[in-house]
């Protein structure tokens, strides 16, 4: 079976073009093109069945552009999307009308602003925004804010977790979206507390919410001055945690962890603690439970710790907080891995089961709060 005689002569006219990015219509049987004058549209006429001629259009495509009838090996999905495709490759991809080879584009890590132009034109989807805005060249580039408006829009709908955490993540990298837009992505957290997990990972020092600083902070960001200029990070990570900034943090983490929705937010919600405390202990064990934790807490601020000392020294009453921080800084998705193995629960079904986990967390974040 061939490609009819008329499509044969009009992909041929289309294909002698200097295009840019093809995209097939598969339930109006048109092929779309995109070139520097605009867009150019070729309508299929079947001489057999809808799919099978699909199949023959690509197969021509992929032997003019690629040099093989075989297009693009959509059975590679997970190597697509571990960004393995090759920089020098990307344009091609984009004009064999194949929606895989389109996700390995915007997964490549040489993917430009003008690629994801593009490939945003071939196929405009949450997952594909996504992938394009971790990518610094499309953040900085004029697609940067396309893309983030799309997933601002976007985010009613979005049923996962996960991928709502990820777009608010995303676009709230520096110039995508505006402080309106900001303030009312924060808003929907209330509703939603997947949205707060979002701010967390990105922006952990900037959360559009106004809390009072710990009592103890102007009395200890002046005592432990000495220490920070010297480098004791642990004194820098405390006087940070008692601040303002500090505190609206462990507000956000207070508030998602009251109700978390499914694994998914408990997972990003417990490494965005880690991370955010991991400065203080770099050699942080993997605990698989709180007990082991807690007991790496204590042995990490043991008073023969020269920085623990030094802070003990200034406030002897802190010792408790101090464990809080280093227990914090050893939180991970670890912890949830023996509970999360067994089950798919989700809801008030998980909260009950992460208790052994939330429980001791919830009571670190308490002993470091005003």
């Amino acid at each position: 079976m061939e490609i009819s005689s008329a499509d044969q002569l009009r992909l041929n006219v289309l294909v002698a073009q200097p295009l840019q990015a093809v995209r097939i219509d598969e339930s109006r049987m048109c092929v779309h093109a995109l070139s520097e004058k605009g867009e150019a549209k070729v309508e299929l006429n079947p001489s057999c069945k809808d799919e099978k001629y699909i199949r023959l259009i690509r197969q021509f495509l992929s032997t003019h552009y690629l040099g093989s009838p075989g297009g693009y090996p959509v059975y590679l999905r997970r190597w697509t999307r571990m960004g393995q495709a090759r920089d020098d490759s990307l344009e091609k991809l984009l004009l064999i009308g194949e929606p895989e080879a389109v996700s390995a584009v915007v997964h490549a890590a040489g993917l430009t602003n003008e690629l994801a132009r593009r490939a945003w034109w071939s196929s405009a989807s949450a997952e594909n925004a996504r992938r394009m805005l971790e990518k610094e060249d499309v953040v900085q580039g004029n697609m940067g804010a396309e893309l983030a408006q799309f997933l601002v829009e976007f985010l009613p709908f979005e049923e996962q977790q996960k991928a709502i955490i990820d777009s608010v993540r995303l676009v709230l990298q520096p110039g995508l979206i505006s402080n309106a837009m900001r303030d009312d992505l924060w808003s929907r957290g209330k509703r939603k507390n997947s949205y707060y997990v979002g701010f967390i990972q990105q922006t952990p020092h900037d959360l559009p919410i106004d809390i009072m600083p710990h009592k103890k902070w102007s009395y200890l960001a002046k005592a432990l001055q000495v220490e920070i200029s010297k480098g004791n990070d642990l004194a820098k990570q405390l006087c940070l945690t008692f601040s303002s900034v500090g505190q609206a943090f462990l507000h956000t983490i207070d508030l998602v962890l009251q109700k978390p929705n499914d694994q998914d937010v408990v997972v990003a919600l417990l490494n965005a603690i880690g991370n955010y405390f991991s400065e203080i202990n770099h050699e942080s064990p993997r605990c698989r439970e709180m007990q082991s934790l807690s007991a790496h807490a204590d042995s990490a601020c043991a008073k023969n710790n020269a920085k623990v000392a030094n802070i003990l020294a200034v406030d002897a009453s802190l010792q408790p907080q101090l464990k809080a921080l280093f227990g914090l800084s050893m939180i991970n998705e670890t912890l949830v891995d023996p509970i999360f193995s067994m089950t798919d629960a989700i809801g008030s079904v998980m909260r009950k089961r992460i208790e052994p986990i939330t429980k001791p967390l919830s009571e670190y974040l308490h002993l470091l709060r005003s």
